[in-house]
C-alpha cells in the first residue's frame, strides 16, 4: 500500500472545508492507482481523472487567495456563470473527479471489508464491480458502460493487485488490507465531504455520457 500511504490524505477540519492547494497535492498521485489494475482498460478513467485535476488546478491558479477552498471555487464560479452553472468549469470537473475518487474508495473498502468470490476468491472482478456500479455505471450510456464491462473481465487477480499496490514488494495480505483501511479514514472523509458540498450547493448533475 506504499504507493497511497505515501501520500495520505490530511484530516478534515471541523467544519469539513477541503483546502484547494493539499487536496490537488494530494489528489494527484491517485491516478497511478489505475496502473495497479493492469489492463490498459482502466486508462480511461485514469485519463478522465487526471484531465479534471488539470482543469480545478488551472482554476485555482488564476487566484490562489481567492480559492482557498474548494467551496469557495465552486461558490465564485456560481456567481459568474449564473445559468450555466454547475455544468461549466472547475465545478464540472470536481463533480466527475469526485466520481472517480468514490469509485476507489469503494472498491478498496470491498477488499477492506473481505467481499470475495467464493468459487473464485482470487479474483477482484466483484470489488470493481461494486464500485463501478455505486460510483459510475449510472452517469454512463450503454456505450461506455460496455468498454467497463471488458475492463471488469480484465481485472488483475487479487494478489496480484495488492502486490502492485505495495510497489511490487511481497506483503501479507492482512498487512497490506490494514494499511488500506488506514488509507481509507481520511481519504473516505475528504470524499464524502465533497458530495456533501455539492450536495448542499445544490450542484449535482445527473446527465450521462
Amino acid at each position: 500500500m506504499s504507493l497511497l500511504l505515501d501520500n495520505q490524505f490530511k484530516e478534515l477540519p471541523p467544519d469539513k472545508s477541503v483546502d484547494t492547494k493539499l487536496f490537488l497535492e494530494t489528489v494527484s498521485h491517485i491516478p497511478a492507482f489505475f496502473d495497479c489494475l493492469g489492463s490498459s482498460v482502466f486508462s480511461v478513467i485514469k485519463s478522465d481523472i487526471n484531465g479534471n485535476i488539470t482543469k480545478i488546478r488551472g482554476v485555482y491558479l488564476k487566484d490562489p487567495a481567492k480559492y482557498v477552498t474548494l467551496q469557495d471555487i465552486l461558490v465564485a464560479e456560481r456567481e459568474a456563470h449564473a445559468a450555466e452553472w454547475p455544468k461549466v468549469g472547475a465545478t464540472l470537473a470536481l463533480m466527475w473527479l469526485k466520481r472517480g475518487l468514490r469509485f476507489i474508495q469503494i472498491l478498496l473498502q470491498s477488499l477492506a471489508d473481505g467481499d470475495r468470490d467464493e468459487n473464485n476468491p482470487n479474483l477482484i472482478q466483484v470489488n470493481v464491480t461494486k464500485a463501478y456500479q455505486q460510483a459510475l455505471k449510472k452517469y454512463h450510456g450503454w456505450f461506455v458502460q460496455r468498454i467497463f464491462q471488458v475492463a471488469l473481465h480484465a481485472a488483475p487477480y487479487r494478489s496480484n493487485f495488492l502486490k502492485a499496490l505495495s510497489k511490487g514488494e511481497e506483503v501479507k495480505e492482512e498487512d497490506c488490507l490494514a494499511n488500506v483501511r488506514q488509507f481509507l479514514v481520511n481519504y473516505t472523509a475528504t470524499v464524502d465531504a465533497i458530495y456533501e458540498m455539492y450536495t448542499n450547493l445544490n450542484a449535482e448533475l445527473d446527465y450521462t455520457v
